[in-house]
Order: C-alpha cells, then structure tokens, then sequence
C-alpha cells in the first residue's frame, strides 16, 4: 500500500483554549505498513469528538496528541491489509485510527471490535450503537447508579452523550430532564429523545430558577457534559444522596489558570452527594453486554439518535470547532469516503 498517498489532518499547533480550524493543516504521507498483529483500514467514517479539546490542550491530557502528528480520533473502516490471524481483509473494525484515510489499528487496543455492516449503518458505531452510546451507559449506570422513579439531569441533553443518557434513564424508569441550548435542540430533545422537560439555557433568564421549576422533587442523578455555571447552579439542587457523573467539562474553554466557582464541599458533606469522573474504557472489558443492550433498545424504539456527517476529511478542524459552537445537531461524523453509504 505504501505506493499510494494517505490524506490526513495533522496538529500544527496546541492551544490553551478551545479548538480552532486554523490549528490543523491537511497532510499527505505514505499509507503506513500494520505491524505484526495489526491491521489497515481505510477510514470510511471519523469522528469529532468535544474531548478532543483536551487532547490538543497545552495542559498534557491521557490522550494528548503531538504538535506534527494525525490528529487522533476514532474510526470504523474496511480492513485492507491483515497483520492478525483472526481479523479478514474486507471486514469492518472500529478503532483509534485518527483523521485520515488509512490507519493502523491493533486488537490488543482499547475499543478495538469488529462491526457488522448489516446490523446499522456504519457511522452508528462512532456513536449511539457505539462510542458515544457506550459513554452513556456506563456513566450512567454505573457511576450516576438511577433507581426507578428518580429525577435524572443532564447538560448538552440534545448532543450524542446526553441524549443517549436522557433514554436509557427513561429505559430505567426515571423522569427526565435536559438542558439544551436553542429552540431547536429543546425540540429534539421532548420530541426525538422522549425528555419529560427540557430547558433551553441560551433563553432562560436564571438558570437556577428555570432548573427548580423543571425538578421541583430535587434531583438525584446529574450527568454532567459542561461542568462551569452549570454545574454550580446544579449543586443546591441535588437531594440527599445525590450523583453526579462527570463526563465532560465543555463550558471550560482553558484550565490554565484555573477557572474559579462555587466551592462545592459543603454540599458534598451535608448531603452525603457522591461526585465521580470516568473514562469509557475502564469499562472495557463490559463492552459487549452493553452494546447488547443498545442495539436491543435501539430495536425497540428506545434509543434514538441523530447524526450530523460531513463529507470529506478536510473538513474535520471546522468540524470540531463547530462543536464548541453548537452549530451540530447530532453526532458529528466525517464521511472520508463520500462514494461509500453504508
């Protein structure tokens, strides 16, 4: 393969503040040679992902990424070159194989699986059937731990994570309320996504007031995808052994210095409140049950989503700068190959 030119996106510079287009630039370099028990796989979709504010931060980050290098991202492609005994050349794999058109992705790598084309469409793997579906389900279920009847919360409630979140709190039998911002993405939020209440934080006056109106019974399980104002405002709000699961921190646009806020201890002692981070892939090893879970609800008509895809690779930096914006309206998905619906 290595006769042919690989188009990529490379990191031309960090920031300390919120992604921009200009840090990238497109590259082309040879197509890379898989190792022993490694494949290739020529990206067919590749992700935009709000984390990756982190992994171009100057502040070093568990996924930091090289000023020179591909710009790191999740993809699912077609294997074109097998390394690995049990991976075929012609199946489908979903891997870390960064924003460009062929990548080496390894089985011994964490999320590395193979996908069946016939089950979803493809792009569905980067998201509610995948990547960001899997996020949901365990930062739910296992650090925010709803019980039936409890009023769960959660921020970007319109976006891939939190919409996820919002329906499988439903699935568990909770009351559901997002906060969104804009019109529209309230809309999606009652209307595709099944939120019992919704609020719209570009509009509201004063988050807090708006936020006791919508949880007058308090609330138990906050998933928490902004951190910031939002997250202040939250914390009087939260009952007695409350939980909040700390996905993402995407209202912080840079950590140095560090931003200033509520002190939040006194709530943490004297409502016994449990807050708690995580990463997907501590829960590695339980991705098959849950995926068995989401296609399951997905079948059902539980677990809808919506996808934002953009053809063409060079488009990946406004991508991600749109996400900071909010100009997407699902997950944000870059389609490589325009020839290829599937």
């Amino acid at each position: 393969m290595t006769e042919y030119t690989n188009h990529g996106v490379i990191l031309r510079r960090r920031t300390n503040g919120l992604p921009t287009a200009e840090m990238f630039e497109f590259s082309e370099t040879a197509v890379p040679e898989p190792a022993d028990g490694d494949v290739l796989v020529h990206n067919l979709y590749v992700s935009a992902d709000p984390g990756m504010k982190g992994w171009v931060s100057t502040a070093k980050n568990y996924a930091s990424v090289e000023v020179g290098e591909t710009m790191r991202s999740s993809g699912v492609g077609e294997v074109v070159v097998s390394r690995n005994p049990s991976i075929q050349e012609g199946e489908y794999v979903f891997g870390m194989t960064g924003w460009q058109e062929y990548g080496i992705a390894s089985p011994g790598h964490p999320g590395f699986r193979t996908v069946d084309p016939t089950s979803a469409p493809l792009s569905a793997a980067l998201g509610a059937l995948g990547h960001t579906g899997l996020t949901a389900y365990f930062g739910l279920l296992e650090v925010g731990q709803p019980r039936e009847g409890e009023t769960v919360l959660v921020s970007t409630a319109a976006g891939a994570v939190g919409s996820a979140a919002g329906q499988i709190a439903k699935v568990k039998g909770c009351r559901t309320v997002g906060i969104a911002g804009g019109s529209e993405k309230v809309r999606l939020c009652r209307e595709a996504f099944g939120y019992d209440a919704a609020i719209d934080y570009k509009s509201v006056g004063d988050l807090s007031m708006a936020l006791e109106e919508a949880c007058p019974d308090g609330i138990d399980v906050y998933f928490d995808n902004v951190g910031g104002a939002t997250l202040d405002a939250v914390m009087p709000l939260l009952n007695q052994g409350g939980r909040v699961a700390i996905c993402g921190t995407a209202s912080t646009a840079s950590w140095d210095p560090p931003p200033s806020g509520v002190r939040l201890e006194r709530y943490l002692l004297v409502k016994r409140l449990r807050l708690q981070g995580f990463i997907l892939f501590d829960f590695e090893e339980r991705f098959p049950e849950a995926l068995a879970d989401l296609f399951r609800w997905h079948g059902e008509g539980r677990l809808a989503y919506r996808e934002d895809i953009t053809d063409g690779l060079e488009h990946a930096p406004r991508v991600l700068a749109g996400l900071y914006e909010g100009t997407n309206t699902g997950r944000a998905v870059i389609r490589v190959r325009p020839d290829v619906n599937r």
